[in-house]
């Protein structure tokens, strides 16, 4: 595609923000993935981002402790008519370890967490809030209605959860309307397909897929974590990236390489082209939300909107996920998986 040409656009749930096609994810800028030395970089990428009309920009408050709100906030406020902005609340870290999360979806701390981001973002309202993760514990009935009470004060436009179930989805439907559920999938990640994006696509809500490249490892960029990532990367902590299963898993890419030299693209290319096409496989929105920190990067996966997979390269993709060795997450408890299976 031409350098500047924007990418398509899609509306949120039936009655949210129309957005780019492809979100920016931000965490990546100031947490999870190794050192983060060059800033200038990180806000290169998000003017890039704005230029190719990317218009989602995620961030959360866990990451890096509120950090990453405050790093993406002069530039959300410097575009604040053209951006979307989505922050999370609900998970917190152990200052023992930083690896370590805590989960809390109870009133009090809704209301306490969404003056937290709104103070350090620096604006008035948040575009899009989501729940981050479910505390099991806590009614979901107590807390959308506790963020629906967001909405009708004014302090959020939109509501969003993150890895629930479908039957939690339809759950806080009927409490308020949601506009989005962002959850892992990509080429490596597809058990949300089984109860979460049906009921998505029933209820008008769209997806906002977190990690459609594999934390990386789609692209190419490492296959062990544990012996070529730096000792603060997130990545290290997680099963299939590591010993055994990352060998094995990378194995699984060929076919991406494959059809990746095919189309004259990267095999990241082929991996978001493949989560952006499920939006026509499942009948509802679809917005990835790669992240990076840097501009050429933001350009190349803007790119992979307009890479069209066939359905023989479609069935060549199929079968990956079920090969894939090892879990998302050391504890996937953290996860809407076991819960859905349940």
């Amino acid at each position: 595609m031409a350098n500047d040409t924007k990418i398509d656009t899609v509306r949120l749930g039936t009655g949210g923000p129309q957005v780019g096609v492809q979100g920016l994810g931000c965490m990546g800028m100031s947490w999870a993935y190794g050192p983060t030395e060059d800033p200038d970089a990180s806000r290169a990428a998000l003017e890039r981002a704005l230029e190719l009309g990317i218009t989602l920009f995620d961030t959360a408050d866990v990451y890096g402790d509120g950090e990453n709100e405050k790093f993406i906030a002069p530039f959300v406020r410097a575009h604040r008519d053209e951006v979307v902005l989505a922050t999370k609340f609900a998970l917190g870290s152990d200052p023992e370890d930083p690896f370590r999360r805590t989960i809390r979806n109870d009133r009090p701390y809704i209301r306490q967490s969404v003056e937290g981001s709104l103070r350090r973002l620096g604006v008035e309202q948040i575009d899009l809030y989501y729940m981050h993760r479910r505390e099991v514990g806590v009614p979901l009935e107590e807390s959308v209605g506790a963020m629906a009470e967001l909405v009708a004060e004014g302090k959020v436009k939109h509501l969003g959860l993150s890895e629930v179930t479908g039957a939690e989805l339809r759950a806080a439907q009927a409490v308020h309307p949601i506009a989005a559920v962002q959850s892992e999938w990509s080429l490596f990640s597809r058990d949300i397909e089984a109860g979460v994006v049906p009921v998505a696509g029933e209820l008008g809500v769209a997806l906002v897929p977190y990690s459609p490249l594999g934390r990386g490892f789609l692209t190419g960029s490492f296959v062990r974590a544990d012996q070529e990532l730096t000792e603060d990367d997130f990545r290290r902590q997680q099963p299939r990236f590591t010993g055994a299963n990352a060998a094995a898993n990378a194995a699984l890419l060929e076919p991406v390489r494959a059809i990746a030299e095919a189309h004259g693209a990267t095999p990241g290319q082929i991996a978001l082209a493949w989560v952006q096409q499920q939006a026509a496989v499942h009948g509802l929105a679809v917005v990835p939300i790669p992240g990076t920190r840097r501009p050429g990067r933001v350009e190349e996966n803007a790119a992979a909107t307009r890479i069209v997979l066939s359905e023989a390269e479609l069935a060549l993709l199929e079968p990956i996920a079920g090969k894939v060795a090892g879990d998302r997450y050391a504890d996937m408890t953290f996860t809407s998986a076991a819960r859905e299976q349940g």
